[in-house]
């Protein structure tokens, strides 16, 4: 990869980085005085949880898209995109994820899919507790993972 290649996947990782960001902005903003026991005070951290993910995904697609083309619309894209990610391409990238993050944003791949398909359901006040502490870690090692992922990319000067 040239150094324009780099300085321009950087600059998108950045930009999408920031709307991730300004998502987890929202979650400790709705998370203050969080009452589990007012429904849309609940589905409200939900739905942020949800965009976090979502935004999270679209990070995955757009670094796959750099070094991979496209990634299809196949039923299970968005687990086959997070389990690809863990996985370098020799000669073309390193591995984005640890297992530690994969595992985490699976999770939340799995939470976001509950969330999207839970018309009739309520959510349950424990298992968005637990979800929220999933995606604050893995919010973290997102960080971490990006940052070591693009230290290996970094063309020498």
């Amino acid at each position: 990869m040239d150094t324009q290649e780099f300085l321009s996947l950087e600059s998108d990782i950045s930009t999408q980085l920031a709307v991730i960001d300004n998502v987890f902005v929202d979650i400790e903003d709705r998370t203050q005085g969080f009452d589990i026991s007012d429904t849309r005070h609940v589905e409200s951290v939900a739905y942020q949880i949800h965009n976090a993910y979502s935004a999270t995904e679209e990070l995955l697609r757009l670094i796959a898209n750099y070094f991979e083309n496209q990634i299809g619309d196949a039923p299970r894209w968005h687990s086959a995109l997070l389990r690809r990610m863990t996985q370098p391409v020799p000669g073309v990238r390193p591995a984005l994820l640890t297992k530690e993050a994969f595992l985490l944003l699976d999770t939340l791949r799995g939470f976001r899919h509950f969330f999207r398909h839970a018309y009739a359901s309520t959510i349950d006040p424990t298992l968005l507790q637990a979800n929220l502490q999933v995606a604050r870690q893995a919010h973290s090692l997102l960080h971490r993972d990006i940052s070591d992922f693009l230290d290996q990319l970094r063309p020498a000067k």
